[in-house]
């Protein structure tokens, strides 16, 4: 064979080949439905994203499993709330071997502090639930399409075209969330909620936050503190308090009863809370709730 039947004959064969590899999508495991949601809308077509934490599963409980793991073994690239919120992350690092394509997005924001309770004992720590800003998850979406972009130079365009309809579909919620919130006074700003998850938000919209527990929701929190939260929606005058998807209401309803507040309505607090739903959903059914029941 001659060298130039060689070479071409090594072109034919190369050609296939570089379709294939422009055709693979990028493998994405996220185990955060707001990051879920994100990937999808920037990676588009060019994604394929495994959802490890469905809506309505608590993400401060959620445990991977085996199937999660070779997944994350399989994965491109590994979204994570992080800001502590996953305590597996040096098992799902580890799983990720020399890859470690690993996106700690709440870790490049800004963070709140919050006191997390233990029965009647307390210490500081940091707020996990950084999507409760819409200013949040549009950074979060930045991070996510540059990392896309790092892994697939070659889709920048497609990604970055993807991220900047997305950036305008958010830049509209947020605009809605704070004309939404115009309509309830500032004195009647006040959230009484079953655990500390709406620290951005209140930051962002101008609410103040009275959580009844620290950063989990399932954490019963002791009788002294019950007490003096009772107190506090007396002194404030707060009308109605809320509990949140796969809470236990049982303390919102001694409250209710305690303090004569009325039940407010049910708020989604870690992450989208049905199959389908969307962050737009998420927030006009939070937002739509509060200021409701509030005014």
């Amino acid at each position: 064979m001659t060298r130039s039947a060689f070479i071409s004959a090594l072109l034919l064969l190369v050609g296939p080949l570089s379709a294939f590899a422009a055709e693979q999508k990028i493998r994405v495991s996220s185990f955060s439905t707001i990051l879920t949601e994100v990937a999808q809308q920037v990676g588009g077509e060019r994604v394929e994203v495994t959802a490890h934490v469905k809506p309505g599963v608590d993400p401060h409980d959620f445990e991977p499993k085996p199937s999660d793991m070779r997944a994350v073994a399989a994965a491109d690239l590994v979204l994570l709330s992080a800001k502590h919120m996953e305590g597996y992350l040096a098992r799902l690092k580890e799983a990720t071997g020399a890859k470690g394509n690993v996106l700690e997005v709440g870790n490049a924001l800004p963070s709140l502090k919050l006191t997390v309770q233990h029965g009647d004992h307390s210490h500081d720590g940091e707020d996990p639930h950084w999507w409760h800003s819409v200013r949040n998850i549009a950074r979060a979406t930045k991070l996510v399409r540059d990392e896309l972009i790092r892994l697939s130079p070659a889709d920048k365009a497609a990604f970055t075209t993807a991220t900047s309809a997305y950036l305008g579909k958010l830049e509209a919620l947020d605009k809605w969330v704070k004309t939404k919130v115009a309509e309830l006074p500032r004195d009647k700003r006040k959230l009484v909620t079953n655990h500390d998850a709406f620290g951005y938000f209140a930051k962002e919209y101008g609410f103040t936050v009275m959580p009844i527990d620290g950063v989990s929701k399932n954490a019963q929190p002791g009788s002294k503190a019950v007490v003096e939260m009772i107190a506090a929606i007396k002194d404030a005058g707060v009308k109605a308090v809320f509990s949140e998807d796969v809470a236990n209401p049982k303390v919102i309803q001694e409250i209710t009863k305690e303090t004569g507040a009325k039940f407010g309505g049910e708020l989604l607090s870690d992450g989208l809370g049905r199959d389908g739903a969307t962050v737009e959903e998420m927030f006009k059914h939070n937002v739509t709730t509060i200021v409701d029941a509030l005014k």
